[in-house]
């Protein structure tokens, strides 16, 4: 079994695909848009940008079907199934409880670094009343550039007070990795809608199915 490089001082969590089932909802959704305009995606586009900001989502597809794609009609469409998805909300992941019990146990404080807004982690986190157990919650906006640049896990890991070495960030997207690994942290990815490649195993400490596994990783730290 896979093992920390140290015992962690702090844990940095993202929100979607890890601490919520949002990004089927975001896939599906998609691929109903692209199939509305006629545009062929593969679910492999979305596994490659999920977890993106819209810019780099627009760079990503501009990229693979030319800068003349209708970004605009296509975003609303997404939204649009997006909303008739979520609508009476998205569920909390097996184990989020777990594993905020074990760190309340062992006393290490953690953060969420999302690319998603204030607005919607408040919309999707608040009803589970689990946003009181996180020290500090980062989202758009809070940091100068997106995953996969650094500094969202730099910027968590300095409001947290604590150096990136010694922080695990627990990831599911390709970005989210190459964000957490470039900052420095132990990077574990529990993949959900986009598998492990090598790449990814190169960069993490760990791939866990789940929030379990992460927690007992942590545990025997």
């Amino acid at each position: 079994m896979a093992a920390l490089l140290r015992r962690p001082k702090a844990v940095i969590f993202d929100m979607d695909g890890l601490l919520i089932e949002s990004e089927k909802h975001y896939r599906d959704s998609f691929l109903a848009a692209s199939d509305e305009g006629g545009h062929g995606m593969a679910v492999e586009v979305y596994q490659r940008v999920c977890g993106s900001p819209w810019d780099v989502i627009t760079k990503t597809i501009r990229t693979e079907y030319g800068q003349d794609f209708p970004m605009d009609t296509f975003r609303d469409a997404w939204l649009r199934h997006l909303a008739i998805s979520m609508a009476d909300g998205v569920a909390l992941k097996d184990g989020v409880l777990d594993i905020l019990d074990l760190l309340d146990d062992l006393g290490l404080p953690r953060a969420i670094a999302t690319s998603s807004g204030h607005e919607s982690v408040n919309r999707h986190l608040g009803p589970f009343d689990v946003l009181r157990r996180f020290d500090h919650i980062l989202a758009r906006g809070d940091y100068a550039e997106p995953k996969p640049s650094p500094l969202p896990y730099l910027t968590a890991a300095r409001r947290l007070g604590i150096d990136p070495r010694d922080c695990v960030a627990l990831e599911d997207s390709y970005h989210g990795v190459q964000s957490a690994w470039s900052a420095g942290t132990q990077t574990i990815m529990v993949p959900d809608v986009a598998p492990a490649t090598d790449e990814m195993r190169e960069k993490c400490v760990a791939i866990c199915d789940n929030l379990f596994d992460v927690a007992d990783l942590i545990r025997n730290a």
